[in-house]
């Protein structure tokens, strides 16, 4: 099985190096945005691709993208703005893609690759203040993913969730601010 405990796996920066041909998610948009954009998103700034990469087979086992953000107020539940400074938007972290290749799915790699998303962008958050991560759920099944994290949908679109960093902060035990 190729499951984490038993893969000699590192996560990095996405780099020419690697072998982004292979990579096969079975969503073409995914696998295109590895194949030709991501490396090109990475030198002009716009998102920084991180690849979990498979020591021995030399692959990339899934992927994700970090860029920051901003959400306005208004789309934000009722509850939780009204919690916050009258500020037109504010700033939060976007995982934009997160993909894992057919051959590694099932298997927790998922999972592992958003904790570690989430990891860095607590980092982050504590150097450049970020409200919250959001996603952009590219179906029904990823945004079950994501609900299964404590990521709850945006009012107005069931397709785009948040977690509060607050949130985040507690589930690695470092709460924001400190």
């Amino acid at each position: 099985m190729l499951n984490p405990e038993s893969v000699d796996f590192y996560i990095e920066p996405l780099e020419k190096k690697h072998n982004r041909g292979a990579f096969g998610c079975g969503n073409e948009q995914l696998d295109q945005y590895l194949h030709s954009i991501a490396i090109q998103d990475k030198k002009r700034n716009i998102a920084i691709p991180y690849a979990i990469l498979d020591r021995e087979r030399q692959q990339i086992i899934g992927y994700y993208t970090l860029s920051m953000s901003g959400i306005s107020l208004e789309n934000l539940p009722q509850n939780i703005a009204k919690k916050l400074p009258r500020y037109p938007m504010v700033g939060v972290t976007l995982i934009g893609r997160l993909a894992v290749d057919e051959s590694y799915k099932g298997l927790g790699w998922g999972k592992l690759l958003l904790l570690d998303a989430l990891h860095r962008s607590l980092s982050v958050s504590q150097k450049t203040a970020s409200f919250a991560v959001v996603v952009d759920a590219i179906d029904e099944a990823a945004v079950q993913f994501y609900q299964r994290f404590e990521f709850q949908a945006f009012p107005n679109r069931p397709d785009k969730l948040f977690r509060m960093m607050s949130n985040i902060a507690l589930s690695f035990g470092s709460p924001v601010g400190e």
